[in-house]
Order: structure tokens, then sequence, then C-alpha cells
């Protein structure tokens, strides 16, 4: 339970952390909130040689405006912005409601007062439930290396298993989440053994209702169903144009669980399990979304 030999570097600004991680190639980690990388490297399954330590920087926390007007403004979050700093944020609930229903599912408070949002995205755990949020609500992640400055859609970031387009010399600084459309409904919900467990599936819903109350637009992300989160693509093309009544809704939480994903089998749940936990908890997030959407 102890991490091997490595090398530990400080640095005091975003340019020099890149420079150092630029310099050691693969042999570099950046440790931001550290709690998922410091336990992977005690049962040394990761072995960095330098891990450079970004936890001072401070251009890279914060909550800020990102872009639009009045109520329906987007936001900006810096990378280093813990966990708990999200929880507690009115302009989060406010602007990005998803995203605030979301932060209590994350483990436990001792882990959300240290977590961070940039380090999260960069681990893409399948089952983590912010790359699941930020794919359901068409964020734009921000990124840095020697080459500059770069933004690259969420949808492109995730490219697989742990897996994603973040080059080893580059560091997270933020991620853009654009403005809802009036008539938007969020809803998240997640089943998981026990508080603070890893979900056995999770879902995140975001539906949009014009003034006669017709689905304009869907959207339906997963957690744990696969090798990271998953667009159920078939429901939301079936939710398009119509009404959201009690067979739709059912019906989209059978494409979901038949068509739009192929879960694991693992010691928590196997694959028919988890396709039943899909099936409701589709069903059960798209009726909150579209109430809430209908109130909104």
């Amino acid at each position: 339970m102890k991490p091997a030999p490595f090398r530990y570097v400080r640095p005091s600004s975003v340019d020099e952390a890149i420079s150092v991680l630029a310099a050691e190639g693969y042999g570099a980690k950046p440790l931001a909130g550290g709690q998922s990388l410091i336990p992977t490297m005690n049962f040394r399954l990761a072995q960095p040689a330098v891990l450079v330590d970004i936890d001072r920087l401070d251009e890279l926390r914060g909550i800020r405006d990102g872009g639009g007007d009045g109520a329906t403004n987007g936001l900006y979050i810096g990378a280093m912005t813990r966990h708990s700093e999200l929880e507690r944020s009115a302009v989060v609930r406010d602007r990005a409601p998803l995203l605030a229903e979301a932060m209590p599912w994350i483990a436990h408070p001792q882990i959300r007062n240290r977590g961070t949002m940039g380090g999260s995205l960069a681990h893409a755990d399948p089952a983590a439930e912010l790359p699941a949020v930020m794919l359901a609500l068409d964020a734009r992640i921000h990124l840095r290396g020697p080459a500059g400055d770069r933004t690259v859609q969420f949808c492109d970031f995730c490219t697989g298993f742990f897996s994603t387009a973040l080059a080893p010399d580059e560091l997270v600084t933020g991620v853009e989440i654009p403005p809802l459309p009036a008539g938007t409904g969020t809803a998240f919900l997640e089943i998981s053994r026990r508080q603070g467990d890893f979900a056995l599936v999770g879902v995140c819903a975001v539906v949009t209702l014009d003034a006669g109350g017709v689905c304009t637009r869907a959207s339906l992300t997963l957690l744990s169903v696969g090798d990271g989160p998953v667009c159920a693509k078939t429901a939301e093309d079936a939710l398009r144009d119509r009404t959201l009544t009690p067979d739709a809704v059912r019906d989209a939480g059978e494409a979901v669980a038949t068509i739009d994903i192929d879960p694991p089998a693992d010691i928590h749940a196997s694959a028919a399990y988890r396709r039943q936990l899909a099936r409701v908890l589709t069903a059960r997030a798209l009726d909150t979304a579209a109430r809430r959407a209908a109130g909104a």
C-alpha cells in the first residue's frame, strides 16, 4: 500500500506545470485532488516517475459567467474547482441544475472536499458522474499544452475506457457549459449498492419542450454501462417531436435497455440487471425532466 518512488514537483504557474509535463512525457502525472491518482499509486497500478502538483494554481479555480443573457447565462468552471464548491454553489444550481443535482451522488463529503472537476474529467472513469453530466449538457472542455490553448467538444473528449483526448503534456484548464434553452428541464438519477459507492447505473436527462408541450430536444446520457458515458441516440431520436406521454417515456426506457447500451457484468451486477435499471431509471428521469421543463 505504498507508491513506487517518484519525484515531486510543485509548479507556481500553469505554464511551468506544462513545461514539466512536456519534458517528462508519459513519465509525469498531474496531481489535482488526488482522490483517484493516489489510491492507484498506492496499489502500484500507476507508477509515475514525476508527480506535478497543481493544487496551488489558483488561476485554474472558480465558477464564472460563460456567456449568454440574464438567467440563461452559461457557466465556465475552472479545472481545480472542488466538488464541494460546485455542490454548494447557487450559480451552479441556477444555471446548470443537472450538475447541481448530480454532485451529492459523488462519493462521500470527504472526497468531494478534495476532488476537482478537472481531475475527474481527465480520469474519465466510466462509472463517474461528471463525464456523463458534461456530455449531457453539451459542454466544451478547455485544454492547454506547449502549443497553446485548445477547446474540445465533450462528445469528442472521452475516447475509451479511462481514455481521453488529453495529450501527456496538456492540462485541463476548465469546462464551458452552454446556456439551457427556454423550456428545458433536467434530471439525474443513479442506483448504487451503498451511498457513496460507484453507480451500478446512472442516467442524465435533458428535455426541451415547446409551448405546446412537444419535445423538441432530448438528451439521455448513461454512466456505468460501457467504456465511458453513453449517449442513448435511439431513444433520443424516438422522443423528438413527440409529446412525452407515459407510453413515449416507457418506449424510450425500452430503447435504452435493448438497443442503446451494452452493459458489462461484474461482481456487483449482471448485464441483465443493469439493463433493467437503465430501463426504469431512464423512464423516471425523463418523466421528472419533462415535468420540470413544463414548469420552466
